[in-house]
């Protein structure tokens, strides 16, 4: 019992779980700026930079949390599952990152509907994402654990609209795009855009797991 007392526990995972999931949402919702600014380049530049900065602080969560790893005994979840969700919530905001700096470093002159539509799909992923981890700290509720298992459940039928976009969209660009270039260039940030969904649909999987063993 003592030494019980002494031991390191909890650690505050769930407040950064909260606080990733928030800059999840600020870079997404800057990303779908970029997009729907495209055209002004001082504006696609700013939004580009807050993606980029919300990606920044969510590596210092995730490094937050990995540190509180090797110091806490006593998780308020099981430690491999918060490792998981915590690098599949980082893959989320890496792939928003890596999906703005691509369309500059290829230099995408003018994004496609399809382009706008995945964009969209991945920003009400992430806000899905946000909302199930605010969740994690109520699992011992019946309505939070439904909440959460109903929000997962939001996210796989997005990750399938995505995947339906994104053959549409192969199908659509090896028909009529007769430039190769632009060809490569947009199968290339239609295939990352489509991953983030498939990311978010990875925290969801974990977030059922949690939900089923701790409800």
């Amino acid at each position: 019992m003592f030494l019980a007392k002494l031991l390191p526990r909890e650690g505050n995972f769930f407040d950064l779980f909260n606080q990733h999931g928030d800059f999840i949402v600020e870079g997404a919702r800057a990303f779908i700026l970029m997009i729907e600014n495209y055209a002004d380049l001082g504006l696609r530049e700013r939004y580009a930079n807050e993606v980029g900065h919300a990606e920044r602080q969510a590596d210092r969560i995730t490094a937050e949390v990995n540190r509180l790893l090797h110091k806490t005994f006593i998780t308020p979840i099981d430690r491999e599952q918060i490792h998981g969700l915590i690098n599949a919530m980082d893959d989320v905001l890496d792939l928003l990152q890596d999906a703005s700096e691509t369309l500059s470093l290829y230099d995408v002159r003018a994004v496609t509907e399809e382009v706008v539509r995945l964009a969209e799909i991945s920003a009400k992923c992430c806000e899905r994402v946000q909302h199930a981890t605010s969740l994690l700290p109520k699992l011992s509720t019946v309505a939070a654990a439904e909440a959460a298992i109903k929000t997962c459940e939001e996210i796989d039928k997005l990750e399938s609209d995505a995947d339906r976009v994104m053959r549409a969209a192969m199908s659509k660009l090896f028909r009529e795009e007769t430039d190769v270039r632009e060809l490569i260039k947009l199968k290339a940030i239609y295939e990352l855009l489509e991953s983030i969904s498939d990311r978010c649909e990875d925290v969801a999987n974990l977030i059922e797991g949690v939900v089923l063993e701790n409800s």
